[in-house]
């Protein structure tokens, strides 16, 4: 009896665990044979983290692709005098955690969970086992890779060519385009720290601070502690596009 409770479980958690993986992670799932789609069920974990809470460093060598399900997270870099620069944020459903194993290398940044969150993940080693049976995985990396590397391109010519406002301002376009905003339709649907904020933006949290009354001062937001409303998006993606 207890030997069919067991096997019961097993089957429920089963069953859970593949309607995460279609309904969370289609986009992957639906490209997968049935052999495939077991290979991950085998070896898929979830893992919950909470606010600020490490999921991988700096200089840990790679094993696992991630995938953010639920929450909000960021890869950073400490940079000198321990200052951390974002260099990306990370939405449901994402994978992230995956470039350095196709490099042969350590991680060159961390990531973190900014509230509490829920990711899944599976080993890289299962990863380049279904690259190397299924060519469409191996497109679906090639794509994810070359997005990304496009959206890096573009962020270090505006984080080292655009004024103070224009960064700014920008970092706020980058929180509206992957967040959105509460049901008042000008909240933004993320609390972030001034710190968090400057990082997202290269610059001191003072820059930051300034930066943002002026902006309060020219009614292109109102700023309540950690949440911001956008008042004047237009205004303020012109500022973003001409720094």
């Amino acid at each position: 009896m207890l030997y069919n409770n067991v096997l019961q479980n097993k089957d429920m958690i089963k069953q859970a665990l593949e309607k995460v993986l279609s309904e969370d992670m289609s986009e992957i799932w639906t490209i997968l044979s049935g052999d495939e789609k077991r290979m991950i069920t085998d070896d898929f974990t979830l893992h919950h983290f909470k606010k600020n809470q490490i999921i991988y460093a700096e200089r840990e060598q790679p094993e696992y692709l991630w995938c953010l399900l639920k929450g909000k997270a960021k890869l950073y870099k400490d940079g000198v005098g321990g200052r951390q620069q974002i260099l990306r944020l990370i939405n449901p459903v994402q994978y992230f955690g995956y470039r350095a194993y196709f490099a042969g290398e350590a991680y060159v940044h961390t990531a973190s969970a900014m509230e509490a969150s829920t990711v899944g993940a599976f080993p890289m080693s299962v990863v380049k086992e279904l690259i190397d049976r299924n060519r469409d995985v191996a497109w679906f990396f090639i794509h994810e890779l070359s997005r990304n590397l496009g959206s890096a391109d573009t962020r270090t010519v505006n984080l080292t060519q655009k004024h103070i406002r224009g960064r700014l301002a920008e970092a706020l376009m980058v929180l509206i385009d992957h967040y959105g905003f509460e049901d008042d339709g000008m909240t933004l649907r993320v609390y972030m720290a001034r710190e968090d904020l400057a990082n997202l933006s290269n610059m001191t949290t003072s820059n930051a601070i300034r930066t943002l009354t002026a902006f309060v001062n020219e009614h292109l937001i109102v700023v309540d502690g950690r949440q911001i409303k956008i008042t004047d998006q237009a205004n303020l993606r012109k500022i973003s596009k001409f720094g």
